[in-house]
C-alpha cells in the first residue's frame, strides 16, 4: 500500500487531469510539479549555458567533479523545466556522489520534434568538450526525458560521438502511438495518462508532418544495439507501465544490459516525491547504487540521507 507521503503524487496527477478537462477548475502552475520534492541538503545550484542551451549545474558537497549525470526533465516535451526537476535530480546526484547537469530543451508546440533531441545532443557535445569523458557520464530522465535519454544517444551515434556509460530511465515514454496494453489495464488506476491524452501529446510533439515511427522520437523503433547498460524504473499503477516493459524486452533482444524495476502501487514519476515519500527515496537509492560502479565509483555501503 502506498505511503501517505506518496499519495501526494496521486493528488498532483488528479489535479493536473482536472485542470486539463474542466474549464472551471483552477489552472495548475507547471512549477507546482517541483513542489512534490523536498529540498536536498548540501546541494548547490549554478545556472549556466551549455552548447547554447540554458542549463543548471547541480553540485552536491563532496561529489566527484569528473562524474556527471546528464539530466533530461519530463513533461511530455510540452512542459517541465530545469526548475521543476532540479531538486529531484539533486537527490539523485547526491546519492550518486556526482555532479548533475540539468538543461532546458525547447518545448513543443513552438518547437516540435526534433528540436528536443538536437538541443540534448548539443548539450552532450558541450559536456564532452569540457573534458568530461563519455565513460564518466550517465544519462537520466523521467517520462519524455527518459525517451530523450535514449534518442540523444542515437543522434550522438549518428554524429560520431562516444556514447555515455549508462542510462537511468524513470517511467520512460518511448511509444508515440500509446499501444501498450497497460493503457487499458491501468486506466482506472492512473488519474492522468489516458491513451487518448498521450496520443494527443504525441501529435503536438511530432507536429503535423511528424512520424510516430521515427526512431529519434520513439526508441521502440530504433536500433539500440551497442548502447550502454540501462536501468528502468516504473510505477506498477501507471498506464506507461508497458512502455517500460516493452523497452526492457526490446533492449534485451538488441543485446543491451538492461534492468527493470516495477514499484507496486506507484504512479508515473513518483520519484518526484524524493525527500518526502519512502518509496521515492528507495527508488533514488536503487538508481544510485546501480549507476555508481558504472561511473567508476565505489558501491554504496549504507543508507542514503537527504
Amino acid at each position: 500500500m502506498p505511503s501517505k507521503q506518496a499519495e501526494a503524487v496521486r493528488r498532483h496527477w488528479t489535479a493536473a487531469r482536472r485542470a486539463m478537462v474542466d474549464a472551471d477548475a483552477e489552472p495548475l502552475d507547471d512549477e507546482s510539479w517541483g513542489d512534490l520534492t523536498a529540498e536536498p541538503r548540501e546541494v548547490d545550484y549554478i545556472e549556466t549555458e551549455a552548447g547554447g542551451v540554458p542549463a543548471m549545474w547541480v553540485t552536491p558537497k563532496r561529489s566527484a567533479a569528473d562524474r556527471v549525470l546528464l539530466c533530461m526533465h519530463g513533461g511530455g516535451y510540452l512542459s517541465g523545466s530545469i526548475y521543476t526537476h532540479r531538486k529531484m535530480f539533486g537527490h539523485l546526484a547526491k546519492a550518486t556522489g556526482a555532479r548533475a547537469l540539468v538543461f532546458g530543451y525547447r518545448l513543443a508546440p513552438a518547437h516540435p520534434h526534433p528540436a528536443q533531441v538536437d538541443d540534448a545532443t548539443a548539450v552532450y557535445r558541450w559536456l564532452l568538450d569540457q573534458g568530461i569523458r563519455a565513460n564518466r557520464i550517465a544519462f537520466t530522465g523521467d517520462s519524455a526525458g527518459g525517451g530523450l535519454s535514449l534518442t540523444t544517444q542515437l543522434r550522438a551515434r549518428q554524429r560520431g560521438l562516444p556514447l555515455p556509460a549508462a542510462s537511468l530511465l524513470i517511467s520512460p515514454w518511448v511509444d508515440m502511438e500509446a499501444n501498450g496494453e497497460s493503457y487499458a489495464t491501468n486506466r482506472d488506476r492512473d488519474p492522468f495518462f489516458l491513451r487518448e491524452s498521450v496520443r494527443r501529446f504525441a501529435g503536438v510533439f511530432l507536429g503535423p508532418d511528424g512520424d510516430p515511427h521515427d526512431p529519434l522520437a520513439g526508441p521502440l523503433h530504433a536500433d539500440l544495439s551497442g548502447l550502454g547498460p540501462i536501468y528502468i524504473q516504473v510505477g506498477g499503477d501507471e498506464t506507461l507501465l508497458d512502455d517500460a516493459r516493452r523497452l526492457d524486452e526490446y533492449a534485451r533482444k538488441a543485446g543491451v544490459d538492461v534492468q527493470l524495476d516495477v514499484f507496486p502501487g506507484m504512479l508515473h514519476t513518483f520519484q518526484m516525491a524524493a525527500g518526502r515519500a519512502p518509496e521515492a527515496d528507495e527508488a533514488v537509492r536503487r538508481m544510485a547504487s546501480w549507476v555508481r560502479p558504472r561511473l567508476g565509483l565505489q558501491p554504496l555501503t549504507g543508507p542514503v540521507t537527504d
